[in-house]
């Protein structure tokens, strides 16, 4: 009934009590009036403060054993793809006769190392650059075209391009370094990890360890303050290196800085009236939230910090996001529960317009840079086949996209591997 109190106190037994107890109310008054005082003031729209907390810091424990090979495909995953290219089951077959057409899974294919890759801003300047990229990404479509023929040519073709980089280079230098050892160092590993755990010899392993730890991964482990994308390719790379290399240490630390940066980039309505930000960034007020989000500030469920500049960017981040996701999975340390419902958002979001959807004035200003990329098979395969989440634009860009070919960067064949692939 109103008026009736629901607890009766009790009564003082001394003046001791009767004062503490008055010290407690007062005390308690006064904590409740600043945190009435508080909730007031954050209610009033402010640029000066941030009303998202920073990302939460969360680490699964790596692996007491990894799984190999076990960089973004799995033995299970590669027996399945082999079946069914040797069935000649569609898309499968389509897509590894693309893979096989393209001059990356060449035999007459000679690799161009280099002891410094120095790549600058738009590539300028470009010394090794391109070459670095497109050797790593032909050392992985030799090792997938091995594994699936059993062609011990395309084995020895991955082994003669990774020997001769881990011969020869370096370092990497120039702005754009953290960014191009995160795509290169994305696809080294996967390459090398199929060769090392299905094929039978590979005398010069140990130098290509060497390479991944001494020359990627201290470029890439620590990640970036710029753009999204560049940090989650840094961390794809560190990822990888960790697992090939059985790194629990720098596992662990790449997969913090990862969790940390995806609840960055890609924003859910959950989030707050403004998306969460990366401890340390120094993205401390709401203006530079909307800056660094390209000018957004409009906050919706699937918007990604890079969409306002650019599809083929965004693509890049969701790409790395889904393919360390994957690697989790394999690994026994299941990150999509933590960053499935982002990808899985962000996919059907930029799925959208980039079937034409009409972009609203709210968005953009009204105007999308399309070009997403073959980038939705791995993300859709574990959101929609495996999880059972309907992503209808996703899948209708997906099936249209397919078969999925390669960015020439860190993106390559994924319909082969991912394409409704159960394991």
């Amino acid at each position: 009934m109103p008026g009736t109190p629901l607890l009766t106190p009790r009564r003082p037994k001394s003046r001791r009590r009767r004062a503490l107890t008055l010290l407690v109310a007062t005390l308690s008054g006064a904590l409740l009036a600043t945190v009435l005082a508080g909730a007031a003031s954050a209610a009033k729209p402010s640029t000066t403060t941030v009303t998202a907390a920073s990302a939460a810091t969360v680490t699964p424990a790596a692996p007491a054993v990894f799984t190999h090979p076990g960089v973004m495909v799995s033995q299970s995953q590669l027996d399945f793809v082999r079946g069914k290219v040797q069935a000649g089951a569609q898309p499968w077959k389509s897509a590894n006769d693309q893979m096989m057409a393209s001059t990356y899974a060449s035999l007459s294919r000679t690799p161009a190392p280099r002891a410094v890759v120095e790549c600058g801003s738009y590539s300028n300047p470009n010394y090794g650059c391109t070459d670095e990229r497109q050797d790593a990404i032909a050392a992985y479509t030799d090792a997938l075209a091995w594994y699936i023929t059993q062609d011990s040519r395309y084995a020895q073709k991955a082994i003669q391009i990774m020997d001769a980089w881990s011969a020869v280079i370096t370092s990497h230098t120039n702005s754009n370094a953290p960014l191009q050892t995160g795509w290169a160092g994305s696809v080294w590993p996967r390459a090398a990890e199929i060769i090392r755990y299905t094929y039978s010899s590979w005398p010069n392993v140990d130098r290509f360890s060497t390479m991944l730890r001494n020359v990627y991964l201290p470029e890439v482990i620590n990640g970036s303050n710029s753009n999204g994308n560049w940090e989650l390719s840094m961390m794809e790379a560190a990822v990888g290196i960790s697992v090939f290399l059985n790194d629990r240490t720098s596992y662990d630390k790449a997969v913090t800085r990862y969790l940390n940066r995806v609840q960055a980039y890609i924003y859910l309505s959950t989030d707050g009236s403004v998306p969460k930000t990366v401890p340390g960034s120094g993205l401390d007020t709401t203006a530079k939230i909307v800056s660094y989000w390209q000018g957004q500030s409009t906050f919706v469920t699937g918007l990604t910090q890079e969409t306002c500049r650019d599809f083929t960017h965004t693509g890049y981040g969701i790409s790395a996001i889904s393919h360390v996701a994957e690697t989790s999975r394999i690994q026994g340390a299941d990150l999509y529960p933590q960053v499935g419902e982002r990808l899985r958002q962000a996919l059907g979001f930029q799925s959208k317009y980039q079937l034409g959807t009409a972009v609203p004035s709210w968005l953009c200003g009204g105007s999308l840079t399309l070009g997403l990329g073959p980038i939705t098979e791995v993300g859709y395969n574990a959101m929609h086949n495996r999880l059972g989440y309907a992503m209808s634009n996703t899948q209708t860009l997906t099936e249209q996209q397919r078969p999925a070919g390669t960015n020439s960067l860190f993106v390559a064949w994924e319909t082969l591997t991912h394409a409704d692939n159960p394991s």
